[in-house]
């Protein structure tokens, strides 16, 4: 009977022990995710770190419970060491992906909407994860990409900045009117609204290559209208340039036949 009661009063104990500790590991996971928001952390990363906090609380308090009733917990803790070993080993590419995630979040190279390349992608940001990064490509195609492969390369981000520069690179026959084909240049970027004037157009004569004589053209322009200025003023130079008889040297090839 006294071993009955003394194991009764073991079992009393464990049990008080996992369902106050419990009880007080709720409390800290709840203090926990208060804090993480009024760092204003990432929700994804609160959610992540507040889990992972409250397993490893967990673990401890069964294990306490379980040394209380007599059972030796450093085997549990040896077999708890190798399976995280071998789990660690088994994912270490899950894992890699948790810790790049973990980074993308804290130091925030992008966000949800950015326009970047990143991972041999390039695409609009739609939602950023603890393992992966789903990217919306131009074609309306989704690109799921994990973070351990965005954060290893190179982080191209064309919204960072609200302004951006266009170039272009423009050729004209070394028999053209050199000042008039300048000038048409400036007079077409200046027309356009959407380029800036502050920084001021840039046009210079930038080579004088084998078959052309190349002009430079550098304009500023907010970052959402890039592709459309870029894009119109490579057809507007088109159609001025005809318009003047101003040519644009291509790759010709001469053919000679024999009658032999």
């Amino acid at each position: 009977m006294d071993t009955i009661t003394q194991y009764g009063i073991q079992i009393i104990i464990a049990l008080a022990i996992f369902i106050i500790g419990k009880k007080i590991a709720q409390i800290i996971k709840g203090l926990l995710d208060k804090s993480l928001k009024k760092l204003e952390t990432d929700e994804t990363l609160t959610k992540f770190l507040v889990n992972v906090a409250y397993g490893l609380m967990l673990i401890i308090i069964t294990l306490a419970a379980l040394s209380q009733l007599g059972i030796d917990t450093t085997s549990f803790i040896a077999i708890l060491g190798a399976a995280g070993l071998a789990i660690g080993l088994a994912f270490s590419s899950a894992l890699s992906n948790i810790g790049a995630g973990v980074m993308i979040i804290f130091f925030r190279p992008f966000k949800i909407g950015d326009f970047i390349e990143a991972g041999g992608t390039v695409g609009v940001v739609e939602e950023i994860n603890i393992f992966n990064t789903i990217l919306k490509t131009g074609d309306n195609k989704l690109i799921i990409s994990g973070n351990s492969n965005i954060i290893s390369g190179n982080i191209t981000n064309y919204s960072a900045k609200d302004t951006r520069r266009v170039d272009f690179v423009f050729g004209i026959g070394y028999d053209d009117d050199l000042k008039l084909a300048k000038q048409t240049l400036i007079d077409i970027v200046n027309a356009d609204a959407r380029v800036f004037q502050d920084p001021a157009p840039f046009v210079a004569v930038s080579e004088l290559a084998d078959s052309s004589v190349n002009f430079v053209v550098r304009t500023w322009v907010k970052s959402e209208d890039y592709w459309a200025v870029k894009f119109d003023t490579l057809e507007k130079v088109k159609l001025t340039f005809d318009e003047k008889n101003i040519s644009i040297p291509y790759p010709q090839m001469d053919v000679h036949t024999s009658n032999n």
